[in-house]
């Protein structure tokens, strides 16, 4: 696993509530994206899934006509994502263009292969893992990451067998603690292959997750999210409820 111990130490940035968090994170989104165009940069955006990215892809969406963004100068890619039917409810990817990508008119969406678009997940893994290299940048501008629970980011579980996967960029994932069984996910590798790191979380359940996500000592096998920084910044958003503890 990628050793992100001698990067920046993380920001906490706590709003009041789940609403006045999604705006935030949006508008910095957007500006991130503004800024990279100006720059004559075309920017990666790592997504995830969750209830708060739900409501924070809602709020890009309201937000973007005003943002002066480009959606056709924008790669999109996913953390991770549930290896079910291209059509399913449960995709992160489905989720992401019914709530914004759709609606923007992004163009640079690359999603996970899907149960009914690939042999079996380690085959889609294969496939993600080769149009990274195809069509990324080499590293993420901004990636984004819910936090669940029990402390896991994309489908890296505590105690999982996924942990430990090396010298991949993407990894097929059973026997997930949270269903559904099978997944694919982009390992730590390749999660600490980003500029900047956004975790998200909202809620009072997701309030020991985050202190231990943030606690002086711990382990990554217990908290996964202790395994990925950003290179330039780490940013713990949060909401009143999820800072409780910290």
């Amino acid at each position: 696993m990628t050793d992100a111990s001698d990067r920046p130490s993380p920001l906490i940035e706590v709003h009041a509530d789940a609403a006045v968090l999604a705006t935030a994170v949006a508008g910095e989104l957007l500006n991130r994206i503004a800024d990279a165009q100006a720059a004559g940069h075309v920017p990666d955006i790592g997504l995830t899934g969750g209830t708060i990215a739900d409501a924070i892809h809602r709020e890009v969406a309201r937000l973007a006509p005003a943002s002066g963004v480009d959606w056709g100068a924008v790669q999109f890619w996913f953390g991770d994502e549930r290896f079910v039917p291209a059509d399913s409810p449960e995709r992160n990817a489905g989720q992401a263009r019914a709530a914004f990508l759709d609606e923007v008119r992004a163009m640079r969406v690359h999603e996970m292969p899907a149960s009914d678009e690939s042999e079996s997940a380690e085959a889609a893994a294969t496939s993600y893992s080769e149009t990274v290299r195809a069509e990324g940048h080499g590293d993420f501008d901004v990636l984004m990451l819910g936090v669940g629970p029990d402390g896991h980011i994309a489908s890296l579980f505590p105690d999982h067998a996924g942990l430990g996967v090396t010298d991949a960029i993407a990894a097929a994932v059973h026997d997930s603690p949270k269903p559904p069984a099978d997944r694919v996910t982009l390992t730590f590798e390749a999660l600490n292959r980003a500029q900047s790191v956004w975790f998200l979380a909202s809620g009072e359940a997701k309030a020991d997750a985050v202190r231990r996500g943030l606690a002086e000592d711990g382990s990554v096998a217990e908290t996964p999210a202790r395994g990925v920084r950003g290179n330039a910044e780490t940013v713990w958003f949060l909401d009143t409820a999820a800072a409780s503890l910290i």
